[in-house]
């Protein structure tokens, strides 16, 4: 079979790297993009390992390109570093084009808190479940760090992210097995709670709202901290 797990990653890729030039100040927090992006990509990858040596998820090597590193296809490393600056690209080009393209204040607020409350008690009233588990309760801290410190990146986020989830369905819903013969990412149901969206485990969502939000921390962080002294 064709490594398509890759030629997705590049074609995910393709189009915000052509439209980069017209967002130039995205391209001067490069760097700390970069470091934002590596630091989250390392604690994902060491989830990521964990999960696939104990049977968590596997990968259908048929659709990969046969590279290899810690029991992981090298495609599922490239995914920490394409998906974030495909995703974020997203984020940054609507606010830039839309400042005002947000959620409301009070609604980000009540939203925020219903979410910690509910995904905290999801994880904790499906604690042998790893995934929905681990998942959940890092969800939970993300949300609240962000309820505590990134107020208003929050109210953007919340709205980028409704966006960012169409190519997240296309691209997650190819992996996990729409439009093709066999998954190329393959869940173990015992470890989550079983629910599927088309054929993406709900769990995947605040998977990738963690990841995402986790790194516009780190990047904004980064960026107030050290840019006008640069």
């Amino acid at each position: 079979m064709t490594p398509l797990y890759f030629y997705i990653l590049l074609f995910s890729i393709a189009i915000p790297l052509l439209y980069t030039i017209l967002f130039k100040d995205f391209i001067k927090f490069w760097k700390y993009f970069i470091i934002s992006t590596a630091l989250v990509a390392a604690i994902f990858l060491i989830w990521d390992y964990f999960f696939t040596a104990i049977g968590v998820w596997s990968f259908n090597n048929d659709y990969c390109l046969g590279i290899e590193m810690l029991g992981m296809p090298l495609e599922e490393w490239l995914f920490f570093l394409i998906i974030p600056f495909c995703s974020l690209f997203i984020h940054y080009c609507a606010i830039t084009v839309n400042p005002n393209f947000k959620f409301n204040k009070k609604a980000s607020f009540y939203l925020t808190l219903t979410l910690i409350v509910l995904v905290f008690t999801v994880a904790i009233a499906n604690s042998t479940k790893y995934y929905t588990a681990v998942n959940f309760f890092i969800l939970a801290m993300v949300l609240s760090l962000g309820l505590l410190f990134f107020r208003s990146h929050l109210q953007k986020f919340y709205a980028s992210f409704m966006v960012i989830l169409i190519p997240f369905f296309i691209v997650n819903g190819i992996l996990t097995g729409s439009f093709i013969e066999t998954p190329i990412v393959s869940y173990n149901d015992l470890e989550n709670l079983g629910i599927r969206l088309f054929t993406i485990p709900v769990e995947d969502i605040g998977y990738a709202f963690s990841m995402l939000f986790g790194n516009l921390m780190i990047f904004e962080t980064l960026k107030k901290r050290f840019h006008q002294t640069t």
